[in-house]
């Protein structure tokens, strides 16, 4: 009997996702987000990272059980899998260039030296920075332009950008991370040159 009972809960389990059933999705995100900011906050990570990575990794879960490529046992198995993977891509990221070119442009940004006008020096350098930003965002993308725009200088919601862009909110917080991604490569490219 309890092997039945088993049975029919994984079942419904990969129904309610492949169904994408709102109860059974937001309770697997709920009971997992947390776990996962704690690990990237740890590990030289911010709030926001977390909430991409999370997304990302949430996405890759969901994915992956629709096509048949996980199938978990029972929950339980679907709550470690979601942290493998936001685990590995954090890791992922901490191992990225990107990364280690932000850690350099950090450490520099920090570096004082009591023989320099740090005032002076520190207004330079966020002076290049905005302008090494702000040409890389002219060479961003429209749709990336719009989603950043709409979120930093217009100080919108991800859920009415999401209903703007008519995606839900996963799709839209993935969407802005990945040309935030975009323009953190342009301004580093800028930069170089």
């Amino acid at each position: 009997m309890r092997r039945v009972y088993e049975t029919d809960y994984k079942l419904q389990l990969i129904r309610d996702i492949k169904d994408n059933d709102a109860v059974a999705l937001k309770s697997i995100y709920a009971a997992n987000y947390f776990k996962v900011e704690a690990l990237v906050l740890k590990n030289n990570g911010t709030k926001e990272h977390a909430k991409d990575i999370y997304q990302e990794a949430f996405l890759a879960v969901w994915q992956n059980i629709k096509q048949d490529k996980f199938t978990p046992k029972n929950e339980s198995s679907v709550h470690g899998y979601l942290y493998t993977i936001a685990k590995n891509k954090w890791m992922d990221f901490l191992r990225s260039k990107e990364y280690k070119k932000t850690m350099v442009s950090d450490q520099i940004n920090n570096f004082n030296a009591p023989e320099l006008d740090v005032d002076t020096d520190t207004n330079k350098l966020k002076e290049q920075q905005l302008t090494n930003v702000m040409q890389a965002f002219k060479t961003l993308g429209e749709p990336c332009k719009s989603l950043l725009r709409q979120f930093y200088f217009d100080k919108k919601s991800m859920k009415d950008i999401a209903q703007h862009l008519q995606l839900d909110a996963a799709s839209t917080r993935n969407k802005k991370y990945r040309c935030m991604q975009q323009l953190r490569a342009l301004a580093l490219k800028t930069n170089t040159q």
